[in-house]
């Protein structure tokens, strides 16, 4: 059951790094191609990876400070260091900007969505759990 929340989470994380991607792109008139996107995607996949890793987010998913603010950033800081160093495009202030905006609030934001449905979720267990032990 502890892999649910886990991969449910990751998903959500990738999916925000994606529509991230596909509106930039598209805000651009840029080709929607596999590699366009790719080529856009891929830093802030590498940063959201490091996040990941250094949060260890597979143990509190769901949890907005420190997992997800941590993961969050390291997407962010990481993912524009790598467009910065290696791609041809760069990381503009205004790109820079718009970037930590964006998957902020979708990154954050679907972390604080999912409170309530967390607390529940811990409640039963506890319940759950103390009428095991009577």
């Amino acid at each position: 059951m502890r892999f649910f929340p886990v991969a449910i989470a990751a998903v959500l994380d990738l999916l925000s790094v994606g529509a991230f991607v596909a509106i930039g792109r598209a805000s651009h008139a840029e080709a929607a191609s596999l590699a366009g996107f790719l080529g856009t995607a891929w830093p802030f996949a590498v940063g959201l990876v490091a996040g990941w890793a250094a949060m260890r987010a597979w143990r509190h998913p769901m949890q907005v400070a420190w997992t997800g603010v941590g993961i969050w950033l390291c997407t962010v800081v990481l993912g524009l260091a790598l467009r910065a160093l290696l791609t041809p495009d760069g990381a503009p202030l205004s790109f820079a900007v718009v970037t930590t905006v964006f998957l902020g609030g979708a990154m954050i934001g679907w972390r604080e969505l999912s409170r309530p449905f967390t607390m529940v979720r811990r409640a039963r267990a506890r319940t759950g759990e103390e009428a095991e032990a009577a």
